[in-house]
């Protein structure tokens, strides 16, 4: 009798599930180590995308029309690179092939900015960008920039144009801060400085403006001042710069790239950006994992180099052909006019920078549509995972996700909506992803060869649609969206901007 009312139970439930559809999803992730730093998740799950959505993250299989076995490999939110140059199609194929599905023109930022923002709208991973203070100054001050009507494309302007280093008079002044705060309504992540460009700015200019970001609650992203500078100061005199105008305005800011700015003074220099965030400020940084830089070297970056040492010209490498400078090559190329990687910083505090947990990581990635680049662009996140996760053991694997997704993320959410969901495996949220082998991950750009793509990103998704698959490049997709501010009108501008314009 209990056998035979055994036996009607089951039959029921059986026949129960079957009469129910399995729910059926566009794509499954099957069997991944899921790695979200957010929820500190790392264990294996099954992830179901539907319409370019996670829609379930699930410990059972799941049905979909189409599958990847991520056995034996780790599912990771899509990386964000806040401090991407090479905004165009090659880089992107370099980015995307280091596991980057957000790359971001955060520093040097662009103008104008709906202009920019219309040249980049079919993309193979997302973009998006601050305004640039150097390009609108420039503009308005009648630099170099604004006479070749530029089309908001990379440029950190030449040392002849006087446009960067004069002061503004106080209608110029006004002139910039509105146009600064026009752009962020054509959807401007915040303001990109690039003070070491502009020595004419001084440092009422740039507080003014720190204060216009503090108001509109944007963030800044800043390359410091040259040290050089702030000759009582060192090293960490541009930091306090920028720290003392935050605290005075309520700004967030963001500085680029510490590990060149600081050089061997990164541990004073983290310690009073640690310092000022336990006291209220709102403040983060990055770094790349690389001993060497660039830039323009026609940028007034170089400016005073005449009287330097023949050891100085030969840190400085000619990206296009590999070659070390000398005094009459520097002069030649200057004049010329094009991409210097500069070398000398040590290994060793740039492994201790790396493995900080409060140290975003961010490529500073050039573009690769001019030739030949920094490897940066294309090794910056395998080089984290491979070289100083698995092999240096600087840091760990989540610690190191955490830097390449949730922070970055984290430190833009506030003025873009989009990106409360970027940097986390999350349902509800656009399934961008990066799926990779934690065995084989690595950079395979050098100074040498820099167009190598990494190896070990096996899937890298954007918004559910698979622009690396099974380690390989897909052709003929464009997923890539915008990343905008909150500001940003849904429409053409409305009048009273429109009006604002037209006076100028």
């Amino acid at each position: 009798m209990k056998c035979g009312l055994l036996c009607l139970m089951v039959c029921l439930n059986g026949c129960s599930d079957a009469g129910q559809e399995q729910e059926i999803f566009d794509l499954v992730i099957s069997g991944g180590r899921v790695m979200d730093p957010e929820t500190e998740m790392d264990a294996i799950r099954h992830i179901g995308i539907r319409g370019g959505m996670v829609a379930k993250v699930s410990k059972v299989q799941l049905l979909g029309d189409e599958t990847i076995d991520a056995t034996d490999l780790v599912v990771s939110p899509g990386f964000v690179d806040l401090h991407a140059h090479g905004q165009d199609v090659v880089s992107n194929r370099f980015q995307a092939m280091d596991g980057v599905t957000t790359a971001l023109e955060l520093e040097a930022g662009a103008f104008p900015i709906r202009q920019w923002y219309h040249r980049r709208s079919r993309a193979l991973i997302n973009y998006g960008a601050s305004v640039s203070h150097q390009a609108v100054r420039m503009h308005v001050l009648g630099g170099m920039l604004a006479r070749s009507e530029s089309d908001g494309t990379f440029s950190l302007g030449e040392s002849g144009d006087d446009s960067l280093y004069r002061s503004a008079t106080d209608e110029e002044l006004d002139l910039l801060e509105r146009t600064m705060r026009q752009e962020l309504s054509a959807g401007a992540l915040g303001f990109g400085f690039g003070l070491s460009y502009t020595a004419g700015a001084g440092h009422a200019e740039i507080l003014r403006l720190f204060q216009l970001a503090g108001s509109q609650e944007v963030p800044s992203f800043v390359h410091l001042r040259s040290a050089r500078d702030f000759p009582q100061g060192g090293r960490v005199g541009p930091f306090q710069e920028v720290i003392a105008n935050a605290a005075i305005a309520g700004a967030a800011v963001h500085v680029v790239h510490m590990n060149s700015t600081a050089g061997g003074a990164a541990s004073e220099a983290l310690e009073m950006i640690r310092g000022a965030r336990q006291h209220g400020i709102d403040i983060t940084t990055e770094s790349y994992p690389y001993t060497a830089s660039a830039s323009l070297i026609e940028s007034p970056l170089f400016d005073g180099w005449n009287e330097r040492s023949v050891e100085n010209y030969r840190s400085l490498e000619w990206v296009e052909t590999g070659e070390r400078l000398t005094p009459e090559t520097f002069d030649k190329y200057r004049r010329l006019g094009g991409w210097v990687i500069m070398h000398g910083r040590s290994e060793e505090i740039n492994e201790w920078i790396v493995s900080q947990p409060d140290v975003i990581v961010a490529s500073d990635g050039i573009p690769f549509s001019e030739g030949r680049a920094h490897p940066r662009g294309a090794g910056t996140f395998a080089r984290v995972l491979g070289f100083y996760v698995r092999e240096r053991q600087a840091l760990s694997l989540m610690e190191a996700l955490r830097k390449m997704t949730l922070l970055p993320a984290q430190r833009l959410e506030h003025v873009s909506p989009a990106m409360a969901c970027k940097g986390r495996i999350k349902v509800g949220c656009e399934a961008d992803l990066t799926i990779f082998d934690v065995d084989r991950i690595l950079d395979k750009a050098s100074y040498d060869m820099p167009d190598e793509y990494s190896t070990g990103i096996e899937h890298v998704l954007v918004a559910g649609t698979s622009v690396v698959k099974e380690g390989m490049l897909v052709e003929g997709v464009k997923p890539g969206k915008p990343i905008l501010s909150h500001f940003a009108l849904s429409g053409d501008e409305n009048e009273s901007t429109q009006n604002e314009r037209e006076s100028d």
